[in-house]
């Protein structure tokens, strides 16, 4: 690694927006280092949905940033613990519109060994004309907006650490953990900062924000984990510069200790923005 390249990750005992994390990334070759700070944790991990906006930003960084990002691909493979996180991109395929891109994510544990902590594939592709009719999906209506809806608190030690950084306001649904009949969610969301985070990577991150739906179901809590991830996105008619996304998530199905669902998540302008497919282990 160059000079430059930081051998260590900085401690931070205080909250670090993403944006702060996406501009202290180093480059080497294919290889793109982020330094993954405690307050991104969920559980005994970091939160997948800003792991996926790093793992996109590694593959603008090598592969280049011209075309929108079309799908994504994630599959987490080991926790990801604060520290320095590689991410090792590998050009798959380019053609005239569409390029494929696989993101490794490693780390180094305590034995010097490195690890793979994820694996992901992008698909980006530039628009074309088309004689296909256009269809756009309209937003689902709901009876509460943001500022009507009921703001969930970040509690150190209780709420996932990354929640700190996302403003929650629960409009329909059951809440996780009460024994509730539904198994469906609708949630107002933003990230509170989002200097230096483009619509593109908040869209990413905020699909994945929520708690599966499922949990409604149980009377006490139990941790819940993603193993694999499908998303989707939509191009946006105009940049987002801030304001209250909505994420509509329904769990499909489950069995065995898995859930299947579906989120969508749309602009605060009401564009469909993505839809995102979960697998998710539920230890209860």
């Amino acid at each position: 690694m160059n000079p430059l390249f930081p051998s260590e990750a900085p401690s931070s005992a205080q909250a670090v927006p993403l944006g702060d994390v996406l501009a202290g990334r180093q480059a080497e070759g294919s290889t793109v280092r982020f330094a993954i700070t405690p307050d991104w944790g969920q559980g005994r991990t970091s939160f997948g949905g800003a792991l996926s906006a790093l793992a996109t930003q590694a593959m603008r960084d090598v592969c280049g940033g011209d075309w929108p990002l079309r799908a994504l691909q994630t599959n987490f493979v080991g926790p990801v613990v604060p520290g320095l996180l590689d991410i090792e991109v590998t050009l798959l395929r380019q053609g005239k519109n569409v390029r494929q891109v696989q993101a490794r994510l490693t780390q180094t544990d305590a034995q010097g060994d490195t690890q793979v902590t994820g694996v992901l594939l992008g698909v980006f592709g530039s628009g074309r004309d088309s004689s296909l009719p256009v269809l756009t999906p309209r937003q689902p209506p709901v009876a509460k907006g943001p500022a009507d809806s009921l703001q969930m608190p970040f509690i150190p030690g209780l709420t996932p650490d990354f929640t700190q950084h996302v403003d929650f306001r629960f409009a329909e649904g059951g809440l996780p953990f009460t024994g509730a009949a539904e198994w469906h969610s609708v949630t107002h969301v933003r990230l509170k900062n989002v200097s230096g985070v483009d619509s593109e990577l908040q869209a990413i991150l905020l699909t994945d924000a929520g708690p599966t739906p499922a949990l409604a179901q149980l009377r006490g809590f139990a941790p819940a984990s993603s193993v694999s991830w499908a998303l989707e996105l939509r191009p946006l008619n105009e940049p987002v510069a801030d304001g209250f996304w909505r994420m509509d998530k329904e769990a499909l199905a489950t069995g065995e200790g898995y859930v299947n669902e579906r989120t969508s998540l749309w602009t605060p302008g009401g564009q469909l923005a993505a839809l995102g497919y979960q697998v998710v282990t539920v230890y209860a």
